[in-house]
C-alpha cells in the first residue's frame, strides 16, 4: 500500500518545513496538453487530476509546519483535508514560483504535481528535523532537465526570477543559481515528470496502486476499445 492510500485519514505530523505543491486546476485543454494525442483533453485532465490527488495525499501525511497547494484555478474533490489553498501569482512560471516562496518564511520545500510516484522516502531527507543543518537548499532534479522539487532554508524570490523554465537546461540553471549565491545545496532523488504518454506509462509502473495508475488504465482500456 502506498502513502496516498494508507495515510489519507491519518493525523498529519508536525515538522519544521512548509511544504508547497504548485498546481493547475485539472481542466480539459488547460493541463497535460502534451498527452493529446493519444489521449483526449478530458482524459488528459483526468490523468492530471489523479496525479495531483496522489501528490497531495502523500503530502498530507508528511511532517511539515504547513501544507498548501499553490493553485491556478479553483479547488475540487481532489483536495484532501489538511491542505491549505493559496492562489498562484501572476506572470511566467519563474515569477509564480518566486511569489510562492516570497509568501513564506522559514524553511520551505516546493514540489510540482507531475510526479505522482513521489513517496515519503523521496522527500524525507528535506523534511527531517536535521534537514537544514548545514544546508541552505534542497534540489530535486527531473529526468527531462528540469526540477521537481526545490527547498530553501530562507526563501528568496530572487533565486528563481529570470530562470528559464520548461527548457532542457532549466534544472542546471536553477541549481547553478543556488550555488552561485553561496548556498550549500543537497540533492533529492532524480524523478521523471509526466509530460508524454510514455512518461505516463513509466510513472504508473512505479506506483501501480495509485490513483494515477488507475486513471491511466481506464483511459488505455477506453482507447483500446
Amino acid at each position: 500500500m502506498n502513502p496516498a492510500e494508507s495515510g489519507a485519514h491519518r493525523t498529519a505530523p508536525a515538522g519544521v518545513t512548509t511544504l508547497l505543491v504548485i498546481a493547475k486546476e485539472p481542466l480539459p485543454g488547460r493541463v497535460k496538453t502534451r498527452l493529446t494525442p493519444p489521449f483526449s483533453p478530458v482524459e488528459a485532465a483526468r490523468l492530471a487530476e489523479a496525479a495531483l490527488a496522489d501528490t497531495l495525499r502523500t503530502v498530507r501525511v508528511l511532517p511539515a509546519a504547513r501544507r498548501a497547494v499553490v493553485l491556478d484555478g479553483a479547488p475540487g474533490p481532489w483536495l484532501p483535508s489538511g491542505i491549505e489553498v493559496v492562489a498562484q501569482g501572476m506572470g511566467g512560471l519563474d515569477e509564480r514560483l518566486a511569489a510562492a516562496f516570497g509568501a513564506c518564511s522559514g524553511p520551505t520545500l516546493l514540489i510540482g504535481m507531475d510526479t505522482p510516484q513521489v513517496t515519503a522516502a523521496d522527500l524525507a531527507p528535506a523534511l527531517s528535523r536535521a534537514a537544514w543543518d548545514g544546508c541552505d537548499a534542497w534540489f530535486g532534479p527531473a529526468e527531462d532537465g528540469g526540477f521537481w522539487a526545490l527547498g530553501l532554508a530562507a526563501p528568496d524570490p530572487g533565486l528563481l526570477r529570470g530562470v528559464p523554465m520548461s527548457v532542457p537546461e532549466t534544472g542546471a540553471v536553477q541549481r547553478r543559481r543556488l550555488v552561485d549565491a553561496g548556498l550549500t545545496v543537497r540533492d533529492l532523488p532524480r524523478l521523471r515528470d509526466v509530460d508524454t504518454a510514455a512518461d505516463a506509462a513509466y510513472v504508473a509502473s512505479l506506483a501501480p496502486h495509485g490513483l494515477f495508475a488507475a486513471a491511466l488504465a481506464r483511459s488505455t482500456r477506453v482507447a483500446a476499445g
